[in-house]
């Protein structure tokens, strides 16, 4: 009766270890998130073809992306609404087909960005018309090769066919009094190093030189003052719980290897006569 429930116990043991799902399995999900900013920005529009200068107000509504990292492109969402019942005339002639909305955002206190730009569709535009501003969000783009935070508000807006060729072009002229939104930038991890280059070769064979494990320090290029001690020759150890063998078919093998053993000790105990 003993040996049959020891029998049964690790019949049971086992199938659960085999059967569990390695920790490693499963993980979190890095989510990124944003934050939607406002602010009232007060336009001045210069036009081709009009001495007079336009001034409206807009609305705009930042979207500032948060998981931003050197290196990868990032957005910055822009939507405007005209405000305080102003609006931005077409000039007599029309504007011409193709016409485009171009709007900017300001970035600073990150060395190497100064700002992102993003391009709205707009629709058919008459003469001494409206001109409406996009009703989808606006995506600007930029990217920082450096980490650190920076200051993000709104700039200008131009109308043409091309960035480079505006037919109408908007100055924010409150620009010292819009709020200065912070736009945080991670360092991107670096774990690859790059290869040695093979060396050509004429037929004949060289030694191998043998391989010394030396220290390198490598410093921060943020300027944080951490030290990275990176062992040169030395094995790579990333993987973590993700690599190495794996341990399942051994506690298989060792599983079978107990049940064998308790299987014969309980037929020994039977074929005993009795005294």
């Amino acid at each position: 009766m003993r040996v049959r429930s020891i029998l049964s116990v690790t019949v049971l043991a086992g199938g659960l270890t085999l059967f569990s799902p390695p920790a490693h399995a499963t993980g979190p999900t890095v989510e990124r998130h944003s934050v939607i900013a406002t602010d009232i920005v007060l336009y001045e529009c210069d036009v081709t073809g009009e001495t007079d200068k336009q001034s409206i107000a807009v609305t705009v509504e930042l979207t500032m992306p948060t998981g931003a990292i050197t290196g990868e492109q990032m957005t910055i969402g822009w939507r405007g609404t005209y405000a305080d019942g102003s609006g931005l005339t077409a000039p007599a002639a029309g504007l011409a087909a193709g016409t485009k909305l171009y709007a900017y955002a300001s970035i600073s206190d990150l060395p190497g960005v100064t700002s992102a730009t993003g391009v709205g569709e707009l629709g058919t535009v008459g003469a001494d018309a409206i001109i409406p501003l996009p009703t989808t969000v606006v995506d600007m783009r930029t990217t920082s090769s450096n980490a650190g935070t920076a200051s993000v508000k709104p700039a200008a807006i131009n109308f043409g066919t091309s960035p480079t060729q505006p037919s109408i072009e908007c100055e924010a002229t409150n620009a010292d009094t819009l709020t200065t939104y912070p736009l945080p930038v991670t360092a991107a991890d670096q774990t690859t190093s790059p290869s040695p280059s093979p060396s050509p070769t004429d037929g004949t064979t060289s030694p191998t030189p043998t391989q010394t494990a030396t220290d390198t320090t490598t410093e921060d290029p943020v300027g944080g003052g951490d030290e990275e001690r990176t062992p040169v020759g030395g094995a790579d150890t990333g993987g973590g719980g993700e690599t190495g063998p794996d341990a399942r078919p051994v506690l298989l093998t060792g599983l079978l290897l107990i049940i064998a053993a308790l299987a014969g000790l309980l037929l020994r105990r039977r074929s005993l006569p009795t005294r």
